[in-house]
């Protein structure tokens, strides 16, 4: 017999069985969901951020005092926290720092403000962030209309601000030119616009174009407090120098926090593209649970499967010893058998592989990233589920080719 036949017999048998069948399958069908579901929901996650993150280049780099930052939990250890960065250390690194590059400092001020135009208003979900003169290049903000703030408002301070994408097309239709110069009213006060930035998308489910940008003087003098941590990122004008760059701040940085040489740095310095690299040390975890989970379910259905496969032997007995009366090997009807148990995992596993797709992808609409199919996962599935029927199956096709044809034949 060749492999079609014995699939199309493997398939007569499980359709002739289809209820105990059913029952192994749905259970290679959930392991195979949880190995595959889990590591997509994983690999949608990481490409989200990825996507999300490419815009910073390889020539930035973030500044956060330690235990504070992505980098503050590494190998499962919690980070001893410095102290946050005031505004006077923050300011002076800024002035202090002498490599070629542009230093930014911003300082987080609010995430759920409710901004209004007249009989408009917003939901009161809106980020409001203080900024300084260069946070929209090193942040890679470009403007659709207006201007930026200048060095002298982002140290003194002004009731002026520029507006996201989504406040334009909330408060204003969507027409950029008509927000310009018009007041929006905010819950510390009103705010003259002065630019308007093009849209960027959504960054892990939070939106970047729902927020407004203020002074950072103006941040400070409003939402400002004695623990309040100032964020400070740099731009290297050349990418092949970022490592001396990082190696310059921290000086710099040392110096500002009146650290002695004694001292561990109180201060984490993460890359944007080594963010991504932390991320993916950090799920190493996630993916061996799901992988345990996986093959441990996999585990009770190689177990029944292997019983239902016994089971088949015996109520077959008969049909063996013809087969083998009418001149098929021994070697045919363990094939027979072997490719009955692959059969019955790989429709699992099917199964298993579209919910597995499915629920990992769940991740890709909360992340509003591109629909992914993880070939690779999918790949590995269908070889662990080939592996599992190979398994559970060898030993009940061993049994049933080594039977004696005419005891079989004899067999009620």
């Amino acid at each position: 017999m060749n492999t079609l036949e014995n699939i199309t017999i493997a398939l007569g048998a499980v359709r002739d069985n289809w209820l105990r069948a059913t029952l192994t399958l749905v259970i290679i069908a959930f392991g195979i969901m949880a190995l595959v579901g889990i590591l997509t929901a994983i690999d949608t996650a990481i490409f989200s951020l990825n996507d999300n993150l490419s815009y910073l280049g390889a020539n930035t780099f973030d500044i956060d005092p330690a235990g504070r930052g992505v980098s503050g939990r590494r190998n499962g250890r919690q980070q001893k926290q410095g102290d946050p960065f005031s505004y006077q250390q923050a300011i002076e690194f800024k002035e202090r720092y002498e490599f070629p590059s542009r230093v930014s400092v911003s300082l987080f001020s609010t995430g759920i403000a409710q901004i209004k135009y007249k009989n408009e208003e917003s939901n009161p979900n809106v980020v409001i962030f203080g900024i300084d003169e260069n946070y929209l290049e090193a942040r890679a903000f470009n403007l659709q209309h207006g201007r930026n703030f200048t060095n002298r408002e982002a140290r003194n301070g002004g009731m002026v601000t520029i507006l996201g994408a989504d406040m334009v097309e909330v408060l204003f239709g969507g027409n950029s030119e008509r927000a310009m110069g018009k007041y929006v009213t905010t819950p510390n006060g009103k705010y003259r616009v002065i630019g308007v930035l093009e849209a960027k998308g959504s960054s892990m489910n939070q939106s970047e174009d729902r927020r407004i940008l203020i002074p950072l003087q103006t941040a400070k003098r409003y939402y400002g407090a004695e623990r309040t941590n100032y964020s400070i990122m740099v731009s290297v004008q050349d990418p092949s120098r970022v490592e001396a760059a990082i190696g310059e701040a921290i000086v710099t940085l040392r110096n500002v926090r009146g650290l002695s040489a004694a001292d561990e740095n109180d201060f984490d310095i993460t890359k944007s593209d080594g963010l991504l690299d932390i991320i993916k040390e950090n799920t190493l975890y996630l993916r061996l649970a799901a992988v345990s989970i996986g093959f441990i379910t996999l585990l009770g259905a190689a177990i029944g499967l292997m019983n239902i496969m016994l089971v088949s032997v015996t109520e077959r007995t008969r049909e063996i010893g013809i087969r083998k009366a009418l001149g098929a090997t021994s070697k045919n009807i363990m094939l027979q058998f072997l490719t009955e148990a692959v059969v019955i995992c790989q429709m699992g596993g099917i199964v298993g592989i579209i919910l597995g797709v499915l629920i990992g992808n769940i991740v890709s609409v909360l992340f509003g990233s591109p629909f992914l199919f993880p070939w690779l996962w999918i790949t590995v599935a269908l070889i662990t589920c080939t592996a599992v029927g190979l398994l559970s199956g060898l030993y009940p096709a061993l049994r049933a080719a080594a039977m004696d044809p005419i005891e079989s034949l004899r067999y009620q």
